[in-house]
């Protein structure tokens, strides 16, 4: 996956919103330590986390903004004299959204709005969005919020003009071990040998933090402008997963959630049909591309029609392999969750 115009990060100045999140903190202590990257702006609510990540942070390219996504003067000035911005801030916990919709949109849709009207304005070179597989046929709000989001990102290449901001999206599910995934709550409840899970039938795929992060560097790196990146995962049974985690609990089965999806879905089977083929992701072009190179024909397309869904997957981990690579994923995500925004 080669991008027209090679990118380097040397002498960049980076900006996170949400940036004390769990991918945030991944996020920037990779890009501090293995690129030369002239500042890090980290842009997120909560003063006390910005307070924990900078006591725990040496770095002096490392520089904290409070303020909030809903605000576009705060992001016109967050904005000024920034390369690349990654779009990391959302409220994100579905019941929460669900309860409160007015406030995941002026977040999710609004927030999404502001970031590109200021990365326009202030001629950001390159924006990416990170995006979630609820966005794919949503059944809740917050996926629904995550769809106009990524849509507003596609469409916002059409605003540019004479700009060099390109925009793009990337698409991936619930980090393992990260908060408000399953591991977390098993490895509670585990201690009273009882261990609850919603529907034994229950897929998803499996990603790591450190696969989170190199995939949005990579896509930095790759974007043309108006496109959906999604990677390529290995499938796990949910109750494979809790037995890996807590082996030897009984299992009680409560019920599929309000906004819950069985399986999880990246793409779409009205995506497969313009989806290119990355080798180890998907790539999807957008629908009326401004430019030649955005159409990504320099790939094959997608040899199915059908959705790529954890279900359908063809790549599966058995329970031993989930119970192998079960250590290394916590250990990573334990890392990067000391301040979760």
């Amino acid at each position: 996956m080669k991008n027209s115009a090679p990118f380097n990060w040397t002498g960049k100045t980076v900006l996170i919103t949400g940036g004390t999140g769990t991918f945030g903190r991944a996020f920037a202590q990779h890009i501090l330590q293995y690129e030369k990257i002239r500042a890090l702006r980290i842009l997120s609510r909560d003063e006390l986390k910005q307070w924990e990540f900078a006591r725990a942070a040496t770095d002096e390219r490392l520089r904290f903004m409070i303020g909030d996504v809903r605000e576009l003067s705060r992001l016109l000035r967050a904005f000024a004299g920034v390369d690349v911005v990654i779009h990391a801030a959302a409220l994100k916990q579905v019941p929460a959204c669900e309860y409160n919709p007015f406030e995941a949109i002026k977040t999710n849709v609004v927030g999404a709005q502001n970031v590109i009207e200021a990365a326009i304005e202030r001629g950001v070179e390159r924006v990416l969005g990170l995006s979630t597989d609820k966005a794919a046929n949503p059944v809740n709000l917050y996926g629904a919020t995550k769809l106009c989001a990524e849509k507003l990102f596609v469409q916002g290449n059409a605003y540019v003009g004479e700009s060099r901001t390109r925009f793009a999206c990337v698409r991936y599910g619930n980090v393992v071990g990260s908060r408000g995934s399953v591991v977390p709550l098993v490895l509670e409840q585990r201690q009273s040998g009882r261990v609850t899970l919603t529907d034994r039938r229950m897929t998803r795929f499996w990603i790591s933090a450190r696969e989170a992060v190199d995939l949005v560097r990579r896509s930095v790196e790759a974007m043309r402008g108006g496109e959906v990146f999604v990677p390529k995962l290995p499938s796990i049974k949910v109750v494979d997963l809790i037995e890996a985690t807590a082996p030897g609990c009984e299992i009680h089965e409560v019920g599929i959630r309000p906004g819950e999806k069985l399986h999880e879905t990246l793409v779409t089977a009205e995506e497969s049909r313009r989806a290119r083929d990355g080798s180890d992701l998907f790539v999807i072009p957008p629908e009326t591309p401004s430019d030649p190179a955005t159409g990504w024909t320099d790939l094959p397309a997608r040899s199915a029609e059908h959705p790529y869904a954890s279900d359908t997957n063809d790549q599966w981990l058995a329970p031993a392999q989930i119970a192998a690579l079960l250590p290394a994923a916590l250990k990573d995500a334990r890392h990067y969750e000391a301040t979760s925004d």
